[in-house]
């Protein structure tokens, strides 16, 4: 049985507008000085962090604790005023999902696992209503490897249930292959959805537990018996 739910952000939860992007773009160029050569950061299924230092080596501009909480401090600021302006949605299937989550007979934990710092990832889910859905989770405050994320949400979810899960009590929801991965580091269950950042012709071929275009497509209960 799963007793613990964790949900990507970006392309399987929620639809920004590009507001993360354009708040980077914003914040390398105004802050660093730094325009060219953006395109070629690939953002989904990536950690916060890692692009960041990615763009900084890119632009060798000195990679500092001090450089990254300047960033951070004003990325946090446009990332707000942007989403505030931007086409924004939730994902096809998302309230029904989690509501379908929370009516089983033995509702499971819910909580995050994305790439994004976490005052990042509130900042999108309040814009939605959504924060207040998740218990738990883990972001790029906490590493830069999505692997090691996941482990840590995996024993924060263990913390907060009081026992100490065993991966196949574990699903992992997300759009991208590396979603994929991170949840298979942990031994979990994954649904991967094909909202986002991939294709369900390119997430099929990394073995997820269950490949769908979206959560209208499948039950919360055929995924948590």
């Amino acid at each position: 049985m799963i007793r613990l739910v964790l949900f990507d952000i970006d392309g399987t939860l929620v639809h920004t507008g590009g507001a993360g992007v354009k708040a980077f773009a914003k914040v390398f160029a105004d802050e660093f000085g730094a325009k060219d050569g953006f395109e070629k950061l690939k953002f989904a299924g990536r950690t916060d962090v890692s692009l960041v230092r990615e763009f900084f080596k890119y632009h060798r501009i000195a990679d500092t604790p001090e450089n990254l909480a300047r960033f951070f401090e004003r990325y946090v600021f446009w990332l707000d005023h942007i989403l505030a302006h931007s086409h924004t949605e939730a994902c096809p299937g998302i309230w029904e999902f989690i509501g379908e989550l929370r009516s089983l007979p033995q509702p499971p934990l819910l909580g995050l696992l994305t790439g994004n710092i976490v005052l990042g990832a509130e900042i999108k889910l309040r814009h939605f209503d959504l924060w207040k859905e998740f218990e738990t989770g883990a972001f790029a405050d906490d590493s830069e490897d999505r692997d090691e994320i996941a482990a840590v949400a995996k024993q924060r979810g263990s913390r907060v249930l009081g026992k100490n899960l065993q991966g196949n009590e574990v699903l992992v929801i997300g759009d991208t292959p590396l979603d994929i991965r991170c949840g298979r580091s942990i031994g979990a269950k994954v649904l991967a959805v094909a909202t986002g950042g991939a294709t369900l012709g390119e997430l099929k071929p990394h073995a997820p537990d269950w490949a769908v275009k979206d959560l209208r497509e499948i039950a919360a209960k055929e995924v948590c018996g």
